[in-house]
């Protein structure tokens, strides 16, 4: 029997009013749907209704539908916690319940401690001169011994990486330092960037969880949010770490097939869904991306396509969409499949992509430049009807 294809939602990350891109850069890239957050809204505080309502009114007058949540942050008391949890959790609950009352029911969060998405080098450049996002092991060996100075960082890196880092590390400036230390500890665009100090505290207090007892408290927050999920029909869906390691001696929970195994078998409902991120997973040197997406797909809810090259150390950078180590056809071909089998099509982002073109001369958030991530959705849109044959 052929199998009848619908396309899946296109949508792009969009950062707010403030976003360099604007809602009509979108549209002439031909996403319909945003991906968005109240980034001015403080972690753990309530999504007010009206400022819902005020962002939705925006992107609806723009003629594009506000199709995903990413993300409400999940706060740290929460991640760890703390013995003020629950206000968090209530107050998570409220938003969730908001953002439901606006029709919005896909809900993108992490669990990563502490930081978000991690690279050393925002700007390498390509051989086109296009440039990329860079995760380089040596350059993290360098802020974790030398600009963190984190007690007994030297047992988690190799020989040969902490031999190359102390070389490296006796020929950088001041600027140069400081610059890495930057772009570590940048984080989210329009959010505050973190602390060496608050991450110095954070290392000792996730030293003392543990990934079992971060596992557990994901649990937790899950089972706490369950039954609002559930009477609201929304569907959270976690991303993976990024990259998928334990960095700078904080555990590491959603990086493996075994760990997106045990987050839905743990809490084994409906609402428990993935953000199936091929560049994150396929930073993995033991991931096979499609053996982890064929393992969860019926919970995949929400896809951030993008790739990534690796070399022997784990160091990776961000490669052309349908290039580096991630076999985009075959995502693409099981993703569409997937898809057909659904009432209301599968949203995906084309994730980061190059600086180029015009864009080079302009101030952009690292990323998440306008004609990068134009051409990657291009080149997606392109296979998916070379796969499907769905016009």
């Amino acid at each position: 029997m052929e199998t009848k294809y619908k396309k899946l939602e296109q949508t792009w990350r969009w950062y707010g009013p403030n976003d360099p891109v604007s809602l009509q850069d979108v549209k002439q890239a031909g996403a319909t749907g945003i991906v968005t957050a109240l980034h001015h809204i403080p972690h753990g505080e309530i999504w007010p209704l009206a400022d819902i309502e005020e962002r939705k009114e925006i992107i609806e007058a723009a003629g594009l539908t506000w199709s995903v949540v990413e993300s409400v942050p999940v706060h740290e008391a929460i991640k760890t916690r703390r013995a003020d949890a629950e206000k968090y959790l209530e107050n998570y609950r409220n938003s969730l319940k908001n953002l439901s009352k606006c029709g919005i029911k896909i809900v993108c969060y992490n669990f990563m401690p502490v930081l978000d998405w991690t690279r050393t080098q925002l700007d390498l450049e390509m051989a086109d001169g296009s440039k990329a996002l860079y995760f380089n092991w040596i350059d993290l060996a360098i802020f974790d011994l030398h600009i963190l100075k984190r007690e007994n960082a030297e047992a988690d890196y190799s020989a040969s990486i902490l031999q190359r880092a102390n070389e490296k590390y006796s020929t950088l400036n001041d600027k140069e330092l400081d610059d890495l230390r930057i772009n570590v500890l940048m984080g989210i665009p329009n959010e505050k960037e973190i602390e060496l100090e608050t991450l110095r505290a954070s290392i000792s207090e996730y030293a003392a969880i543990g990934t079992e007892g971060l596992k557990e408290n994901l649990k937790y927050f899950l089972s706490s949010i369950a039954n609002v999920c559930t009477e609201e029909g929304i569907k959270m869906t976690i991303h993976p770490d990024d990259p998928p390691y334990p960095i700078l001696g904080l555990p590491r929970i959603a990086s493996t097939l075994a760990d997106f195994k045990y987050i839905i078998s743990e809490v084994d409902q409906a609402f428990n869904g993935v953000c199936f991120c091929t560049g994150s997973l396929g930073a993995g040197m033991k991931n096979d991306a499609l053996e982890i997406f064929n393992t969860v797909k019926e919970r995949v809810y929400f896809a951030h396509l993008r790739n990534v090259t690796k070399d022997e150390d784990g160091s990776f950078y961000e490669a052309d969409h349908l290039g580096g180590d991630v076999n985009m056809y075959e995502i693409m071909k099981a993703l569409s499949e997937e898809n057909a089998k659904r009432d209301k099509s599968i949203p995906f982002r084309p994730d980061h992509g190059h600086q180029m073109l015009d864009d080079l001369a302009k101030q952009t958030n690292p990323g998440y430049s306008a004609i990068g991530r134009l051409r990657g959705l291009a080149e997606l849109r392109g296979l998916e009807i070379g796969v499907t044959g769905n016009y």
